[in-house]
């Protein structure tokens, strides 16, 4: 029987496709709002892909493979003091790497939700506009907006983090994401889970919640009357 020599497999296929698939929907996002007018069409869009990966990471995060598990690397004080010791060394997100992943899903969660009342009175009306009023969705806008600042700083820390470990600390963090591997060829288990089974669970919810977001409970639009000529 031949024996398996590479590194253990830390990150499996779904949240690695989440990963990527969240970088070119947030930069899709970022482009398309700058570029305003017609554009706005393809913002929306991507704020409702990046809805509904954030709603298939948080289900995956429950039933997913061991490292992709929010229980596994759940920033818990002891967890942070363990870090600062030095003595983590679980294969994963440390946890002050935690603390960033979890900002970061919950700041794009809350400009992804914002966005679905938003309205900016010119180009862009958000697909659940109609569930609130005007002053609300106002303030709504306002935020989704002023957000946007929120996430370049995440960004820019979350790309120096990964300079950092990559230049300095001799730990590449992309390629793990691209392989699912461990760089440093640590003998921690393999993961372990998420399978078909979870995999058909977390797309289903997935597909349900963005069915409800793009406005699929709200009742049809009226009917426009037909131009008679009169």
């Amino acid at each position: 029987m031949s024996v398996d020599h590479r590194p253990p497999l830390v990150w499996d296929l779904p949240l690695r496709l989440f990963h990527w698939l969240l970088v070119i929907c947030l930069v899709g996002a970022v482009v398309t709002v700058q570029l305003g007018g017609s554009w706005m069409a393809w913002h929306e869009r991507f704020g409702l892909a990046i809805f509904g990966l954030l709603v298939f990471r948080l289900v995956w995060g429950v039933i997913g493979s061991t490292h992709a598990r929010f229980s596994r690397f759940f920033p818990t004080p002891g967890r942070l003091l363990a870090w600062w010791r030095g003595q983590w060394h679980r294969p994963g997100h440390t946890p002050l790497a935690a603390l960033s992943v979890l900002a970061m899903l919950g700041v794009l969660a809350f400009q992804a939700t914002t966005g679905l009342f938003a309205d900016d009175d010119i180009a862009y009306t958000g697909p659940l506009r109609s569930l609130v009023d005007s002053a609300t969705s106002s303030r709504l806008t306002g935020l989704h907006m002023q957000m946007e600042w929120v996430i370049y700083g995440l960004v820019a820390l979350h790309l120096a983090a990964v300079a950092f470990y990559s230049l300095v600390l001799k730990k590449p963090l992309i390629r793990p994401m691209i392989t699912g591997r461990a760089a440093d060829g640590t003998d921690a288990e393999s993961a372990r889970g998420g399978g078909w089974v979870a995999l058909l669970i977390a797309l289903a919810i997935t597909a349900g919640a963005l069915w409800v977001a793009n406005g699929g409970l709200l009742p049809p639009p009226p009917e426009a009357s037909p131009d008679l000529g009169w």
